[in-house]
């Protein structure tokens, strides 16, 4: 058996209990002085600089997407879908009968390719099950049921602290690729991603 003894600056030693654990104890600040700074991120899904994910992909699928940077990695913690549209339903897409092909979200990794999340969001409804929360459609008017806002949490998902790594310099992206008619009768829809950069 080695013995070691663990000194702080302060003088202070690590102690061991019975058990073989240790007290940790959370600082009342971040640390202030590291090597590597995360700043906070927050960006919409894209195509073509725009954020309106009202587009007939019908035809020809179009992506909305949050590509990685050139210069810090990103990793997306949570995202925010607003999906605005009067009289929406449970059983609806918006206020529109259910898709037939649905909305796909998808990560892509330039190192291991492909992951699907969610391989076709179909009404409403799968929005919440996605992030696993109680459903709601909000009443924005007065006049009944308007909008789905929901927040996924990617920590929570896939049991990481760091959420969906898109690793800088290389072309990972987190997107939406959109498989049916949107380009009419929805009010809204966008998505927003958030997390830290670094």
């Amino acid at each position: 058996m080695i013995t070691a003894r663990i000194v702080g600056a302060n003088g202070k030693t690590l102690k061991v209990n019975g058990e073989g654990e240790i007290t940790a104890s959370i600082h009342t600040h971040p640390p202030i002085e590291e090597k590597v700074e995360s700043l906070p991120f927050r960006s919409y899904f894209l195509n073509n600089g725009s954020n309106d994910m009202r587009v007939n992909g019908a035809t020809n699928s179009v992506e909305f997407s949050v590509d990685a940077l050139p210069d810090y990695d990103i990793f997306v913690k949570a995202i925010n879908i607003k999906l605005a549209d009067t009289g929406a339903a449970f059983n609806e897409f918006g206020n529109l009968t259910a898709l037939t092909n649905g909305v796909e979200f998808i990560w892509r990794s330039q190192d291991i390719g492909e992951l699907t999340i969610h391989d076709g969001i179909k009404d409403n409804l799968e929005w919440f099950r996605l992030a696993n929360v109680n459903p709601i459609i909000i009443d924005l008017s007065g006049g009944g049921a308007d909008a789905v806002v929901v927040t996924v949490d990617l920590k929570i998902l896939f049991s990481s602290n760091w959420g969906v790594r898109l690793k800088k310099g290389t072309q990972d992206k987190l997107f939406f690729r959109i498989n049916d008619n949107l380009g009419t009768g929805i009010d809204e829809f966008n998505i927003i991603a958030y997390g830290t950069k670094i």
